[in-house]
């Protein structure tokens, strides 16, 4: 029986208007790249919004240094069988600055570290609109924005001081030294993401399929232990097991989980029945109840 596609086919056709009209409105865009499904996602609606032409903007990466190898590798040679401008940003460098500050201890992260390098990367290329794959179903702090997120000049959100967005029309206006945060997929779910990936056969990181890892257990998540990246006690066991992520962020906050999917349409069948939001495997979102919305405040995309 033939899928039906026309779901996902309008929800491709809004982004394509929303990528569209982010070229139309701002004088220099970027699309922040992770390497991630989703902003892989973004690149293939960017290719479509703008053929027979390249995408008219750079893909900018803010790399905490933490990422999993599989996903650079991948970011990598992506963006040169593309032919696209790659800006990487480190957040090393803001550390060897003095700006930022090492995490230590269990629970240590980069992940909130690199609001500064994001902001710095903003000021020095001078972006009016940030392009970014966050979408409403992955987090309550993010169901709260719009497609067009306006940030103040030290690159703040304030959640109550929002544009309304009637009837498709988005208001790119801006005052000096502001900037926008721009979520083409904002109204995505996880499962049409992933029915998209499958739609347009794109490739992925190896690391969303199910693989045999070196992990170890601590609070009944699943941490990678094939990198000194991830703080481990001595009292916790390596082990191995049939593993995938469900989403890419640092490696010392994303955790894995048990699977059998080794090809995106069991991938798809697996989130299908899934009663666990993706992002139930970052600890950076268990920090507190509002974790994602201070990050948000602060400057995080």
């Amino acid at each position: 029986m033939k899928k039906d596609t026309s779901y996902i086919n309008a929800l491709e056709n809004e982004a394509i208007y929303i990528i569209r009209e982010v070229a139309a409105q701002f004088e220099k865009p970027v699309l922040l790249f992770s390497g991630g499904k989703d902003s892989i996602t973004l690149v293939r609606l960017a290719q479509k919004a703008f053929y027979p032409a390249k995408i008219p903007f750079p893909l900018m990466h803010i790399d905490t240094g933490h990422n999993f190898p599989e996903t650079i590798e991948f970011r990598d040679r992506l963006v040169e069988e593309l032919g696209l401008e790659l800006i990487v940003r480190n957040v090393q460098d803001s550390i060897d600055q003095g700006k930022v500050k090492e995490e230590s201890g269990r629970y240590a992260s980069r992940n909130m570290l690199q609001t500064t390098t994001l902001l710095d990367a903003i000021e020095e290329f001078k972006f009016d609109a940030c392009i970014g794959g966050a979408r409403r179903d992955e987090e309550k702090a993010r169901a709260k924005e719009r497609i067009f997120s306006v940030r103040d000049d030290f690159g703040q959100w304030d959640e109550k001081n929002q544009r309304p967005e009637l009837f498709d029309m988005l208001n790119g206006e801006i005052d000096l030294g502001q900037n926008v945060r721009v979520f083409p997929i904002s109204n995505w779910t996880e499962l049409d993401v992933w029915s998209y990936i499958e739609k347009e056969n794109i490739e992925i990181p190896s690391i969303y399929f199910a693989h045999k890892r070196k992990v170890f257990l601590r609070d009944g998540l699943i941490w990678s232990a094939e990198d000194d990246v991830v703080y481990r006690d001595e009292e916790e066991e390596i082990i191995e097991e049939m593993v995938r992520f469900r989403t890419v962020g640092d490696m010392s906050c994303t955790a894995a989980v048990l699977s059998e999917a080794a090809t995106i349409s069991k991938v798809v069948e697996e989130i299908r029945d899934s009663s666990i939001s993706e992002r139930g495997a970052r600890i950076d979102d268990k920090r507190s109840e509002a974790a994602m919305e201070k990050r948000k405040q602060q400057g995080y995309f």
